[in-house]
């Protein structure tokens, strides 16, 4: 179990640091397996309700950070397929093209 939740965090992680658009909120040495937090990089911080609204639409819910702090805020439960993980990236990809 624990081995799984590395590979979907991992790949989640990955993601952030790849994409022009995402930025982590925790240093590497502190990000959780559980719940990965990002938000939008410097640039793009107007395209936060955008993206949100994108993602809902792809059927990506409850992403949305917490209101003070804004952002997003993606659970890896053990119950979370890999397919779900990915299918999170595709649209965090799609969403990248487009802008």
């Amino acid at each position: 179990m624990e081995r799984r939740a590395i590979e979907r965090s991992d790949m989640l992680y990955r993601e952030i640091d790849r994409n022009k658009i995402f930025t982590g909120t925790a240093a590497e040495e502190d990000r959780s397996r559980m719940n990965i937090c990002f938000v939008m990089s410097p640039g793009y911080k107007e395209l936060e309700a955008d993206f949100l609204k994108f993602a809902t639409e792809k059927s990506m819910v409850g992403l949305k950070g917490h209101r003070s702090v804004g952002g997003f805020r993606a659970s890896c439960y053990n119950a979370i397929a890999k397919e779900s993980v990915q299918a999170l990236i595709d649209c965090m990809q799609e969403f990248e093209k487009a802008h």
